[in-house]
């Protein structure tokens, strides 16, 4: 399983992982993160140094979300007990599961792009020596309006969630906000330009 080969690579002593970066990206639903990411994987799309990383999530894919591979409950939980994912977590009622292969391309010096959760920031931390949080926010009117255009939740859960995400700050080191509630071009470009340095700092680490 490749999973307990990376596991035997990866031994405790090797955290936090080195040499590549791993790219956070966060921001509260309907901020465009998907389309932003999206932005990116076609303008590097030639680009081997960059992986964006494909979650694994306890939801049917559908052309309305992000294309990711699902997993029922039970089988997430037992593929995760079998070290399956390299960070996992749960959130508004979902489990999310990123693959541990994860891990061996940041150690190699790739940059590992992915789309998480702010409350495992402090995981991101401690597992690589070398994170970019990126925040893609919006105005609250455009996080409605997108929210409303899903369709998946009530006016009130709407609501509620864009209540949530007001209450939530971003610290530490390594933050970069990006403003997404224009074209995609505009929060896109910012995005790609910070992916450029993430590249060029991963080549110099992994000269020393």
């Amino acid at each position: 399983m490749v999973s307990a080969l990376i596991e035997r690579e990866l031994s405790a002593e090797t955290f936090p992982i080195r040499h590549g970066v791993f790219v956070a990206v966060v921001g509260p639903s309907g901020a465009g993160k998907d389309t932003v990411i999206g932005y990116a994987r076609t303008l590097f799309a030639d680009e081997s140094r960059l992986e964006f990383v494909r979650r694994v999530i306890t939801r049917p894919s559908d052309t309305a979300s992000e294309d990711h591979d699902t997993l029922a409950d039970a089988a997430f939980v037992e593929a995760e007990a079998d070290g399956a994912f390299a960070i996992s977590w749960e959130a508004h009622g979902l489990r999310y599961g990123l693959p541990a292969d994860v891990d061996w391309s940041v150690a190699n010096g790739h940059v590992a792009v992915a789309n998480v959760s702010r409350a495992i920031i402090p995981t991101l931390r401690e597992r690589y020596a070398n994170l970019a949080i990126v925040e893609i926010t919006a105005s609250p009117d455009v996080l409605a309006e997108r929210l409303a255009m899903r369709g998946r939740e009530s006016r009130g859960e709407v609501l509620a969630r864009l209540a949530r995400s007001a209450n939530v700050t971003l610290t530490g080191p390594g933050v970069t906000t990006i403003d997404n509630s224009g074209p995609r071009e505009v929060a896109g470009e910012r995005f790609a330009e910070l992916l450029r340095k993430a590249m060029a700092f991963s080549d110099m680490s992994g000269l020393i």
